[in-house]
């Protein structure tokens, strides 16, 4: 795989054109994700290994991306250190038991990689199927945003139950902090030895922070984590929401590609960014909602901005939505593979 059009961009090497892969490409937004969805729960094709592998498998064969990413949830680490996690339609991930004294963080395991298992043999389900045609890219969601889930028990719009141990109990989060970065680290080392070309760190909710609280209770763990992969010839990607203020410190934990979101231009935080360090993104997902010729032209004022420049993965800023027409996003990919355009 190192000389896939992925890994090639993603280490900042010449590509004859940007590779793409777009974030949440295996889910609701296609038919045949619900096919599966309506038979079985999210944790069951989560932790069935040729379930999660069929899901990996639909975006590859249905749309021709230049990687796949495996289909797993950035909360299965939270759930193997003792979270009582479930996923209710319409409501999303619950912690029936969240994580509020120092008592509960004490609790928490951080010997988990046996509970973690069924990725790594979901890994090598997916990499017998994809049989060498385009990179398999794992991913962990980092500390914070994992955090986030465990204090609030769910999915928050303010975080405040989250910030207020951030600021009242700033010792008490860090013990926090550190075991899941200690999981996520043995996690992400898991996956790279099952057999991932890439891995992607998704701190869903970093924009939530101030600058100074994401250095501290954010930044530092990424730059642990980083440190600690098994990296040589993988690279890694560093996605959160808000890259686009973040950036310039997300460099500091050497990752090989940042993941930008819709609201900066790519080419200046490019040129801003160290030597080396390449770039993803950068469309509005809600692009993908528009005209054709609107996506079309979006997708080429993107492209035309990057020209020449190497280490430039095509991606949107966030995740695909659920309602987006699956025909627009695979006009995309079209458009995306023939560009430059024929004269």
């Amino acid at each position: 795989m190192r000389d896939s059009l992925l890994i090639k961009a993603a280490f900042s090497e010449v590509t004859e054109r940007p590779p793409v892969w777009m974030m949440r490409q295996a889910g609701r937004f296609m038919k045949e994700y619900w096919d599966i969805k309506n038979k079985y729960s999210f944790l069951e094709m989560c932790k069935t290994p040729e379930l999660a592998a069929d899901v990996t498998m639909l975006p590859v064969d249905l749309l021709g991306i230049d990687g796949a990413i495996l289909f797993s949830d950035i909360l299965v680490t939270a759930e193997a250190m003792g979270g009582d996690l479930s996923f209710n339609q319409g409501v999303g991930p619950l912690f029936a038991n969240p994580v509020r004294t120092k008592a509960d963080i004490d609790n928490l395991q951080t010997d988990v990689s046996q509970k973690l298992q069924y990725v790594a043999d979901a890994i090598k389900v997916i990499q017998q199927r994809l049989n060498g045609r385009i990179p398999l890219i794992g991913f962990a969601g980092a500390p914070f945003t994992v955090m986030s889930y465990l204090v609030e028990g769910g999915s928050s719009k303010d975080f405040k139950l989250t910030k207020l141990m951030l600021h009242n109990e700033p010792e008490m989060a860090h013990q926090l902090l550190s075991k899941i970065a200690t999981v996520t680290a043995d996690y992400l080392n898991m996956q790279i030895a099952a057999g991932v070309n890439a891995v992607q760190i998704f701190d869903s909710w970093a924009q939530a922070l101030a600058w100074d609280d994401y250095k501290e209770f954010s930044h530092r763990y990424i730059v642990e984590i980083i440190s600690k992969l098994n990296r040589k010839d993988i690279p890694v990607i560093s996605f959160c929401k808000g890259s686009s203020v973040f950036a310039p410190l997300m460099a500091e934990a050497k990752p090989d590609v940042i993941s930008i979101d819709w609201n900066v231009d790519l080419l200046d935080i490019k040129k801003r960014l160290p030597a080396g360090i390449a770039v993803q993104g950068n469309l509005d997902p809600h692009i993908l909602y528009a005209d054709k010729k609107v996506i079309k032209e979006r997708i080429y004022r993107l492209f035309d901005r990057m020209k020449g420049e190497n280490g430039f993965i095509f991606n949107l800023g966030h995740g695909i939505m659920p309602d987006i027409p699956f025909d627009n996003v695979k006009y995309a990919i079209e458009i995306i593979k023939e560009y430059p355009p024929a004269p």
